[in-house]
């Protein structure tokens, strides 16, 4: 686990540097720059051009959402996502991906079906979770990778 996470503003997109225990122990950061409180309990929306920096250089493990809005059990989905988010805030960054306004980060993780959740660790998708599932199913399949060494390569 890293001693430091780097957590863009949504504000600004000024990069801030938040001690990972401050989030653990439950404090919410600001930024640096603009002072604006920096969402670290929600999920971040993210997008082709935003994909590469905020989930495949996390130093954490990032769970992205992959929907749309007119999708039922994407709709279904969201509050369980957001309760992740919070449940796991400095151990697990949450991103949602709408699939119609970033199409091209869409096709190349082949998504077929909505909702999907795709869990990626030191930058490599390593689970894939297809349909609206309960929370518990979800939780069970992240624990694993939560609790393995951060190193895994």
């Amino acid at each position: 686990m890293p001693d430091t996470l780097l957590i863009r503003c949504p504000s600004c997109r000024a990069l801030n540097r938040i001690p990972q225990q401050k989030i653990v122990d439950g404090l919410d950061p600001v930024c640096g720059r603009c002072k604006t409180p920096v969402p670290v309990r929600q999920p971040v929306a993210v997008n082709d051009s935003t994909f590469a920096s905020e989930v495949e250089q996390s130093e954490i493990p990032v769970l992205v959402d992959m929907w749309a809005e007119w999708c039922g059990p994407c709709r279904y989905l969201a509050p369980v996502v957001d309760q992740i988010a919070r449940e796991f805030a400095g151990r697990l960054r949450v991103a949602k991906l709408n699939v119609d306004e970033s199409p091209a980060t869409a096709s190349r993780f082949q998504i077929r079906g909505i909702p999907a959740l795709l869990v990626f660790k030191n930058g490599r998708e390593v689970e894939r979770i297809v349909g609206a599932q309960p929370k518990a199913a979800i939780l069970q399949r992240l624990e694993p990778l939560l609790h393995a060494k951060s190193n895994i390569t």
